[in-house]
């Protein structure tokens, strides 16, 4: 399944630390990972990056992920601090579009007070047990939130709404006075404005999913390829 994780450490040396037991895990056929960046909170609140790596197989795209997470998490700073470590574009992208709740997001920002660093991953990973244990040996406490649909389906159901808002002021403005058509016409024209804003980030999120899915299914034919070459 894929996720993004936030383990949260006390101290860098401990966040590399878990960064490179992560590479072990992957090496050791446990998970895939996709991108990762070593983030230290500041005092201020502000974020600094210790390292990233987006060029694994969905490059630029865990860049947008990462981007989006960092904004979220840090506010502007965040985002041009992702920019300046080759990951910026999170803020032309819309976090819902992660699949990712406000929910996990204040969990992370309780757990990564001033003075702790943060290992951020994208991972594909079938069971938590791996990575649990790795990171907790190592002190970090582990965040984890799947990528789900579950934003497109809250989606589709406010366009659906909101179509049914519009045809039911087009019923109205029908037997309405002009004053009262002017009026209503003004809300179908907000609505209708929101809806096709709507349907626009629900196409952004598809093209996003199956690029991912395309990236996902390359990474382990590569991996297979390993493992046939060694085999052999």
């Amino acid at each position: 399944m894929d996720r993004m994780l936030v383990v949260v450490f006390n101290d860098e040396n401990r966040a590399f630390q878990g960064k490179t037991a992560l590479t072990q895990l992957q090496d050791q056929g446990n998970i895939n990972v996709y991108g990762y960046a070593v983030v230290a909170e500041n005092a201020d609140r502000t974020a600094t990056i210790k390292q990233a790596d987006n060029s694994g197989p969905l490059g630029s795209l865990f860049g947008m992920s990462f981007g989006a997470l960092a904004g979220a998490l840090f506010g502007p700073a965040g985002l041009m601090l992702g920019a300046a470590a080759g990951l910026g574009g999170g803020a032309a992208v819309d976090f819902t579009n992660l699949g990712v709740g406000q929910d996990f997001l204040d969990d992370v920002a309780k757990t990564l007070t001033p003075g702790k660093v943060a290992l951020v991953a994208e991972v594909d990973e079938e069971w938590t047990a791996p990575v649990d244990s790795s990171m907790e040996a190592l002190g970090g406490v582990v965040l984890r939130r799947a990528l789900s649909d579950v934003q497109k389906q809250v989606r589709q159901e406010n366009i659906a709404a909101m179509k049914a808002d519009v045809a039911q002021f087009k019923a109205e403005q029908a037997q309405a006075q002009a004053d009262r058509k002017t009026r209503l016409q003004e809300k179908i024209n907000q609505l209708e404005s929101r809806i096709e804003a709507q349907m626009q980030k629900l196409q952004e999120r598809g093209i996003i999913s199956d690029k991912k899915a395309q990236a996902r299914a390359k990474a382990l034919e590569a991996k297979a390829a390993v493992a046939q070459a060694k085999a052999s």
